[in-house]
């Protein structure tokens, strides 16, 4: 008999598997792991701390997972050297640029194992949103969204990398870090649902991350990652989208309570799995030891990523195509930013603020 898998997309404390890690990881049958700047150093290392991985829990299809969005979002910048653009920077020049930073990304993650990528951000570009999201968004107009995203995203899939759309159903206008605050709209529905409509055009894709912001019109106590009103009116209906439902990260703050309520709270309300990004050990723990399996549901979702990640490559001419796109883009590689949201948490957990 199979062992039920675990909902959750872990993380790790550094660039090697503890011995309690290894433990736990191959008891609990998580999902997958996810890795942070805190797992990298070079590529040798990844490489290893992936077959590490993959042995312990010990699955073909164990889930691998990074944030390498180009921009400041780049958890395999040291291994080369330099970030992508931005999605923002993308948009400059033609679509045939973001196929090729995608085909470059995709053949990086295959070589070091990893075969989940948290691309693309398809959140609109809006004048008043968080820092949070500033130079990680495509634009505000619909089209261009969807043209530019499904660039990246079909390109990784061509490639046996499973993209992660994100973040649904939006962050609208907050201007709040949900990595440090709870954070709200009270945009009507009828506003809501004219706002994503373009989202419509992702409804088909194996994996999507949510957002953790709270639409008052629609539930006014929960937010989207644990509102099964909001995952089921919005995500699932208006959207569209059949996908398996990832939570973002459910360590922020703009969820309120405990871990492990948070956790149940996400699965009840439709998630099918959750991302835990602390790498402490003692909430995992805690975590592997709840039997929060996976849904049947849950399971028949996963099949499609694992379509994805078990795809024949695309045969590509890596390095010429390489010399290429650092030829024209040289002068835009490597920007200068001054907030790394997805790394917040992290810098919290080392001060001991969480």
């Amino acid at each position: 008999m199979e062992k039920p898998i675990t909902a959750a997309m872990l993380s790790c404390e550094g660039y090697e598997l503890t011995d309690r890690e290894k433990y736990l990881f191959s008891k609990s049958n998580p999902l997958g792991i996810t890795l942070f700047s805190r797992n990298i150093k070079d590529n040798v290392q990844v490489k290893k701390l992936v077959e590490d991985i993959k042995n312990t829990i010990n699955r073909d299809d164990v889930l691998i997972a990074v944030d390498e969005e180009g921009g400041r979002v780049s958890r395999l910048k040291e291994l080369r050297g330099y970030s992508y653009l931005d999605q923002e920077t993308l948009t400059n020049f033609p679509t045939k640029y973001s196929k090729i930073q995608a085909t470059l990304i995709s053949d990086e993650l295959n070589n070091l194992g990893i075969n989940i990528n948290y691309s693309p951000v398809v959140d609109k570009k809006d004048a008043c949103q968080s820092k949070v999201l500033e130079n990680r968004c495509f634009d505000g107009d619909d089209k261009k969204i969807i043209s530019y995203a499904k660039a990246l995203a079909d390109t990784y899939i061509k490639m046996g990398v499973c993209p992660c759309i994100k973040h649904i159903p939006g962050h609208f206008s907050t201007s709040k870090d949900p990595h440090l605050n709870v954070i709200e709209s009270n945009i009507s529905i009828d506003e809501i649902e004219k706002q994503i409509i373009y989202l419509k055009a992702f409804s088909n894709y194996p994996l999507a991350m949510t957002s953790h912001i709270k639409l008052n019109k629609i539930d006014a106590i929960n937010p989207t990652t644990i509102s099964k009103k909001v995952v089921t009116k919005i995500i699932r209906n208006t959207i569209g989208f059949n996908g398996f439902l990832l939570s973002d990260a459910i360590n922020m703050h703009a969820i309120n309570g405990n871990l492990l309520d948070k956790i149940k709270s996400a699965l009840g309300a439709g998630l099918d799995a959750v991302c835990y990004c602390a790498g402490k050990y003692n909430e995992m723990y805690e975590i592997c030891n709840n039997n929060l399996f996976m849904s049947e549901k849950a399971l028949i979702r996963f099949a499609n990523i694992k379509k994805v990640i078990n795809n024949k490559k695309n045969a590509v001419d890596i390095d010429t195509l390489r010399a290429s796109y650092l030829k024209d883009m040289k002068e835009y590689l490597n920007k200068e930013y001054s907030y790394d949201a997805t790394e917040v948490l992290h810098q919290m957990q080392k001060k001991g603020d969480f």
